[in-house]
């Protein structure tokens, strides 16, 4: 079974990038509860375009957690913080790493 890639990039609706990244915080505790989940990323790129990349241990894993972040996490403050006009979701398994 292949680790999967969760991967997202938005801009954001005035608010920077720290401003995301704190109020992530229900968001970073729900996704260490979560079967398969094993890591999460986010960037910034000079543009302003946000990267958030999570890892899982498989797609089932990853589209769970997609899932659950539109309805379990429904009320998180990010949603409101995000451009959804912007947001360009996918999940892909990993082909190939190196550690």
């Amino acid at each position: 079974m292949a680790e999967a890639l969760e991967i997202t990039t938005f801009r954001l609706k005035g608010h920077s990038c720290a401003d995301f990244i704190a109020a992530n915080a229900d968001i970073d505790a729900w996704l260490w509860q979560l079967p398969g989940f094993i890591s999460r990323r986010i960037a910034e790129r000079d543009d302003g375009t946000i990267i958030d990349v999570l890892i899982f241990k498989s797609v089932a894993d990853a589209e769970r957690s997609a899932n659950g972040i539109m309805t379990e996490m429904v009320g998180s403050p990010v949603h409101a913080m995000i451009d959804h006009g912007t947001v360009d979701w996918s999940i892909a398994p990993v082909r190939h790493w190196l550690e």
